[in-house]
């Protein structure tokens, strides 16, 4: 597989046979994602009204048990407790264990991901030796204290003080953080606080025994919209004690530790999104079979049809990008360790490489969770809305993701910002294939009719023009406001969306071609029909946010100019047909009575 640089799916063309997809795994992987399914039908599922009565015993229970399954430490190296299997797996265990509670999804997310990442990517041998093995097994579970009442989305805010001690053996910490998952039950805390006047936040690792608490205090469980069972509280700290060898990385490194933690975060709360959307389509699809009004099942109905379309559609996505950026994340963490890297040192430069990629991911499986579980209660209709059916809660578990890791806000900005910082610095070259969309948009546009008999090869390039709108848009939006580019949120928010549904749009196109090649066009013809779909409302959006930057930045002959280009850049050849694509997944759907993609 050839390997790319983060950001880079914008200015080059990606093959289909340098992707992976999940239809690869191996025969290690698919026993993996085997057991997990089994672990989550025999130990969540048919508790699913404990978790929404806010069981917190039993969440920390099936925790522990995922920790004797060795879901807990699927990436970690076997010499720290973990069973070494790589990114990939570590994404699989991700998607599969989220799938039937959100309240599981986020104890799982937050314990194997800020929990026990910040010690494996930056902390001492001695830390890892001691740490790593309580965390991988289950023995002990970890928690992140990062949040604050004042310090949100602005992370280095924070008011927590660290003192050093007067005999110089611990950091006494006071302070307050808020929203930290698995606070009930964790007893190894990643907490963030500031040594004197440092501009940015130290990271420590904090050991907390219910029997002597340090001056640890936690507060009542929040009472949330959903995850009802993960187990969400303030904790205070009133000079507690930290000895001054579990001070994590250095001095005031805390803020980079805090963001690098959230890239991987980030890409895993993807997957988290993915085998949740599959459940909810097929209880979806099953309720539609069985469901009669007007004397027949209101599956045949093309108003339910048309949703049944659109879930599958976008699911199939997140699970496309998902894995792609999965392999490309183990590619270069691979490379890394051929190199001499060591494992931490190479997994730390392949997150920070690929951090567009984790936060689009991030964004697009978000919104589409809560979007499929909001067309899963309109197809229950009155009974979704009622707690007997799992659509209200599989809603409400939803809503969530669209604000941990980074809001979305947040994370769009930063796709955008990252980008260009990374232009900035030499590492990717955007501005000239952005000046040469600029410059192109002065020619003639050539009127020939291109070859299109290849399977997706139209699709292919209509990915590549929407490129050229980004690149068209970014590089005017750069040239306009240089510097003060971050004070027009509006418009970076514009072309992040552009970027978005190309990277997503391309990822489900690649893997329907690889489909289609790995087998045939008839038997991937329902894949086809999904990236497709998918493809038309990238369009659609591209097309939209497009028109909104240019009106914002441009007047006159080039607002003209650019609007023509933009149009040039959003125009099939041949239109596809959006609701004959729908009709084609949702009687697939319908007819195998589950999600079977």
């Amino acid at each position: 597989m050839a390997t790319i640089k983060g950001g880079e799916f914008l200015i080059k063309e990606i093959k289909a046979e340098d992707i992976f997809i999940s239809e690869e795994f191996n025969e290690e992987q698919n026993m993996m994602k085997d057991a997990v399914i089994d672990f989550i039908d025999r130990e969540v599922w048919p508790h699913k009204e404990r978790f929404e009565n806010k069981d917190y015993a039993l969440t920390e229970e099936v925790m522990r048990k995922a920790g004797e399954m060795g879901f807990l430490g699927v990436s970690i190296p076997e010499q720290y407790g973990g069973i070494g299997m790589g990114f990939v797996s570590t994404m699989l265990v991700t998607d599969y264990i989220s799938s039937a509670t959100g309240s599981l999804g986020t104890a799982f997310g937050a314990h194997t991901g800020i929990g026990t990442m910040p010690i494996f990517l930056y902390g001492t041998e001695a830390q890892k030796n001691k740490y790593l093995p309580l965390l991988t097994s289950g023995e002990k579970f970890g928690a992140y204290c990062l949040t604050e009442p004042g310090a949100g989305s602005d992370a280095n805010s924070g008011k927590t003080t660290a003192e050093l001690t007067k005999d110089g053996k611990h950091y006494k910490i006071n302070g307050q953080k808020m929203w930290i998952s698995n606070a009930g039950f964790a007893e190894i805390f990643i907490v963030f606080a500031r040594i004197e006047d440092d501009k940015k936040i130290t990271a420590f690792i904090l050991e907390y025994d219910k029997e002597n608490p340090n001056g640890v205090t936690l507060g009542a469980e929040e009472h949330k919209l959903g995850i009802h069972s993960s187990s969400t509280r303030q904790v205070f700290f009133s000079d507690t004690l930290i000895p001054v060898e579990n001070m994590l990385s250095e001095r005031a490194k805390g803020f980079k530790i805090a963001m690098n933690s959230l890239n991987v975060g980030r890409i895993k709360l993807g997957a988290a999104c993915l085998d949740a959307s599959r459940r909810i389509i097929t209880n979806a699809v099953q309720y539609g079979n069985e469901r009669k009004q007007f004397n027949t099942v209101i599956s045949n109905f093309g108003a339910i049809q048309k949703k049944y379309g659109e879930m599958c559609a976008k699911t199939f996505t997140i699970d496309a990008a998902c894995y792609r950026a999965a392999k490309d994340i183990q590619n270069m963490i691979d490379a890394g360790l051929a190199e001499g890297k060591s494992h931490q040192d190479a997994e730390l430069a392949s997150f920070q490489e690929y951090a567009i990629e984790c936060a689009i991911i991030k964004v697009y499986a978000s919104e589409v969770s809560q979007f499929v579980s909001d067309e899963g209660i309109q197809i229950f209709g009155g009974m979704g809305f009622s707690k007997d059916t799992p659509m209200e809660s599989a809603w409400r578990d939803a809503r969530i993701t669209r604000i941990y890791e980074g809001t979305n806000e947040i994370n769009r900005l930063l796709t955008v910002g990252m980008l260009l910082k990374k232009a900035m610095k030499g590492e990717i070259d955007v501005l000239t294939p952005a000046m040469e969309v600029g410059n192109s948009l002065m020619g003639i546009p050539s009127f020939d009719t291109p070859d299109y008999s290849e399977v997706l090869s139209e699709e292919k390039a209509m990915i590549a023009k929407l490129k050229k709108a980004f690149l068209m848009v970014a590089g005017k939006a750069v040239q306009t406001f240089g510097m003060d580019l971050e004070q027009h949120q509006q418009l970076i928010l514009a072309a992040a969306e552009i970027m978005i549904e190309v990277y997503m749009a391309e990822s489900a196109i690649l893997k329907a071609e690889k489909l289609a090649k790995s087998t045939s066009e008839k038997e991937a013809e329902i894949q086809i029909a999904m990236a497709k779909l998918n493809l038309f409302n990238a369009v659609e959006t591209a097309n939209s946010f497009g028109k909104e930057a240019i009106l914002y930045f441009a007047e006159g002959d080039e607002q003209r100019m650019m609007l023509m280009g933009l149009k040039r850049f959003t125009k099939y050849t041949n239109n596809p047909n959006p609701i004959k694509l729908r009709k084609a997944i949702a009687e697939k759907l319908i007819a195998e009575n589950k999600y079977c993609f």
